[in-house]
């Protein structure tokens, strides 16, 4: 699925399914949210934090989408390509950070 599809998924299902999109504040909040519940997991299965029995279960992958999904909608609802921001944004730090990783590479 390309991020236009995804943009085009997402905003029929909410047309249809969900009915109306939330205000951007309320979907900025929301985000906010899951990515709580991402940092969350990544925190106790990757960092220093020791995992709880009830998060083991959790999908990270599904975490991710969940934060995706919100993305998206924020973008539909903002009017933003995201398949043309992110080519402008990967073109920005192609430009900005050509050789600026390759110094920290001595750090390693």
């Amino acid at each position: 699925m390309t991020l236009r599809e995804a943009q085009d998924t997402v905003d029929q299902w909410i047309k249809t399914v969900g009915v109306r999109y939330f205000n951007e504040l309320t979907n900025m909040a929301i985000l906010t949210e899951e990515v709580g519940e991402l940092a969350r997991i990544m925190a106790r299965r990757y960092g220093e934090q020791s995992e709880k029995e009830s998060d083991k279960n959790r999908d990270l992958g599904d975490e991710i989408a969940d934060v995706l999904w919100v993305l998206i909608c924020l973008a539909n609802q903002t009017g933003i390509d995201l398949t043309e921001a992110l080519a402008k944004n990967l073109d920005k730090k192609n430009i900005r950070d050509a050789t600026r990783h390759l110094d920290n590479e001595k750090l390693r």
